[in-house]
């Protein structure tokens, strides 16, 4: 069998090219810039030590992402664009779409008890009218349609009890099923961002990454500027000038990127494979970015302010101290009237 591969290997060697292949050469295709980064990326996770998962490949896509030229960056993004295929703002938007059908069997539910109660006070006022019918007139005929009317209302009345009974049984069932569908979710509605329930599950997740693999990543928390909001005193405009942090929050950060609602206003980003360096830098321009954002009540213009507290995952520190870490890295940009953020760092 291997002389045979061997004659064939020399018959090969020894033939003459035909036309088609003189007459018109074969070359190879340049690599695309897609290719040409997709391969880099694949270097970068590989020098690092990480298995390169299509995870941690999309971790190094973004964050390598940064440092290319801004025409670069355009290009790629117009590819990725094409094919798009979220899991998790699929579940969003699924979890939208079960909260607006829950909010209509409400509304439903709701009606149907109004109907009930007006019927029951129509059950009275009939009752009422039949006293009032036997009490004036001695007439037999008048007395059968009294007693026919009076049947009619017993009736109505025992099954107006009997769907008050499946009314409420189907509305404990369905409350009880909204309950258990805002329990497991993942997007805070009210923001447009995900809630503090799914942040705490992947801090949780990206600390047993980093015992794993020892790579750095970090969390910091942002809230709008305490003196700016003690300045307004309408609760509304503060609603929207929050909100519009928390736009601002998604436009700047990148698709591996976790960015939550914690509570009252205060949000939070899990920067996955980030050091405290390129942490400060995201939390630089992410200051640039709200206070270039200005905000109009009425006649007066306001410039929206944050104050933002950084601090570093670490695999031997709980969820909730590296939640408080950040928290208090809040506390001490308040400290200093200069400072927009400030770093508090846990010890690995």
């Amino acid at each position: 069998m291997s002389g045979a591969l061997r004659s064939r290997r020399r018959s090969t060697k020894d033939a003459k090219p035909s036309a088609a292949v003189t007459d018109k050469e074969v070359t190879k295709e340049p690599e695309s810039e897609l290719e040409t980064y997709s391969r880099e990326v694949l270097n970068a996770l590989l020098k690092d030590g990480l298995p390169p998962t299509p995870n941690n490949f999309s971790l190094y896509f973004d964050r390598l992402l940064e440092e290319k030229s801004q025409n670069t960056r355009s290009h790629i993004v117009s590819v990725l664009e094409l094919e798009e295929n979220n899991e998790d703002e699929n579940s969003i938007m699924l979890e939208q779409s079960l909260k607006q059908g829950f909010s209509s069997i409400k509304n439903i539910l709701g009606v149907t008890a109004s109907l009930y109660k007006n019927m029951s006070l129509m059950t009275k006022i009939l009752d009422k009218r039949k006293k009032e019918l036997e009490a004036s007139s001695d007439n037999q005929a008048v007395q059968g349609v009294a007693a026919s009317l009076g049947s009619d209302i017993v009736k109505l009345n025992e099954i107006l009890k009997k769907q008050s009974g499946t009314i409420k049984t189907t509305y404990d069932e369905t409350a009880k099923i909204i309950k258990n569908v805002e329990n497991e979710t993942i997007f805070d509605n009210q923001y447009g961002v995900y809630n503090k329930r799914y942040l705490m599950t992947k801090i949780e997740q990206e600390i047993e990454l980093i015992k794993k693999f020892k790579h750095k990543s970090s969390l910091i928390m942002i809230e709008l500027s305490r003196d700016l909001k003690a300045s307004v005193t309408n609760e509304k405009a503060i609603m929207l000038m929050t909100k519009t942090v928390a736009r601002l929050l998604l436009k700047t950060s990148r698709r591996s990127d976790t960015v939550a609602h914690y509570g009252n206003g205060v949000f939070t980003m899990l920067l996955k494979h980030t050091d405290i360096e390129s942490a400060k830098k995201a939390s630089e321009r992410l200051c640039e970015l709200v206070s270039n954002s200005n905000f109009f009540l009425g006649d007066r213009e306001i410039q929206l302010k944050i104050s933002i507290g950084v601090t570093n995952v670490t695999e031997n520190h709980s969820v909730e101290e590296i939640i408080v870490s950040s928290m208090d890295g809040v506390e001490k940009a308040y400290e200093n009237p200069n400072l927009d953020y400030a770093v508090l760092l846990r010890n690995s």
